[in-house]
């Protein structure tokens, strides 16, 4: 008999209010494929138990079925890490904001090996959430900062200083061949059309312009730690998980040319190690406030083995790419 997903989703017994759609696959466009695993909001706590399958023909990773795209955005709510707000963590708030702006040091620190960033930079940020990055490039180097998110309501210090576009990337109605640099840090594995959006950002790229994105690495150590616990799923967010292999066959369909491929990214894989393991052992629903000080003591402990992260395949990957 063969592998149904729809029958299978019905197994599940997720709340009757999901609405689930059938897709192809997005690399290849074929229907055929076979179970991978049953993934989870493990971050949030959320319910639902979503269905990931492997193509037999190319062999992407992605959900199948899916909730639509007007029901997923209840996953992307207040609790959803990357939409936190400021907050006081008491005598750790020093240490915390020091960790949320170092990542943006970091991505810093990644684009500035392929591109030179000034006052003419047009820097274009999709999946922007509250825009850290865009107003530390700002503030360094006075460039010109753009942000696309579908999240309503966004708010952080100077987050009035983004040129912000609302809504699907792929929607949006940008000036072509206009920006010298996009980033897609932990969009891509989102996409609900990853197709339409590398079309897009061909359109917008200026000529000479970079594409950079960074995405959780399946075929990565963390992976095979934790399995269906892998905080890289985290179900029903993520829409594709992706190989080293799949996502250069991805950018190789849009005629995309990768100039580096980096099997590390600027998020810390660290985070993937804490939250692997304490879902592993403690199940879903990361409390914040509850585990802060037990995450910046174990990293401190960590130090020695992170010191090699970039060497250690852990957790994430970055591709850097331009149009032909």
């Amino acid at each position: 008999m063969s592998f149904d997903p729809l029958e299978e989703i019905k197994k599940l017994d997720n709340p009757p209010r999901f609405n689930f759609e059938n897709i192809a696959c997005y690399q290849c466009g074929s229907d055929a494929s076979e179970k991978f695993l049953i993934g989870e909001d493990d971050l949030t706590g959320k319910e639902g138990r979503f269905l990931y399958v492997k193509c037999t023909e190319c062999e992407l990773v992605y959900q199948k079925p899916r909730l639509p795209i007007t029901e997923i955005k209840e996953f992307y709510d207040s609790e959803y890490i990357a939409h936190r707000k400021k907050k006081d963590w008491g005598i750790l708030t020093p240490l915390y904001e020091h960790a949320m702006n170092k990542h943006d040091r970091e991505k810093d620190k990644l684009i500035s090996k392929y591109i030179t960033v000034n006052t003419e930079t047009e820097v274009l940020d999709v999946g922007c959430a509250v825009g850290t990055f865009l107003l530390h490039l700002n503030k360094k180097y006075n460039c010109k900062i753009h942000g696309v998110d579908f999240k309503e309501d966004l708010s952080y210090p100077d987050f009035d200083k983004i040129n912000f576009h609302e809504g699907l990337f792929y929607e949006q109605a940008l000036p072509e061949n206009s920006f010298d640099l996009i980033t897609m840090w932990h969009f891509f594995e989102h996409d609900y059309d990853p197709n339409k959006s590398l079309e897009m950002a061909k359109k917008f790229l200026k000529p000479d312009g970079k594409l950079i994105i960074e995405i959780p690495k399946l075929d990565s150590l963390t992976f095979r730690l934790f399995k269906n616990k892998w905080p890289g799923i985290q179900a029903p967010q993520h829409t594709a998980l992706y190989t080293k292999k799949s996502i250069l066959n991805m950018l190789e369909k849009h005629d995309l040319v990768v100039e580096e491929y980096l099997p590390y990214g600027a998020f810390p894989p660290y985070f993937y190690i804490f939250t692997g393991t304490y879902f592993k052992i403690l199940g879903k629903g990361l409390k914040l406030d509850k585990i802060i000080f037990p995450y910046f003591l174990f990293q401190l402990l960590l130090s020695p083995i992170l010191f090699f992260q970039k060497k250690l395949n852990l957790s994430m990957q970055t591709v850097i790419c331009k149009q032909k």
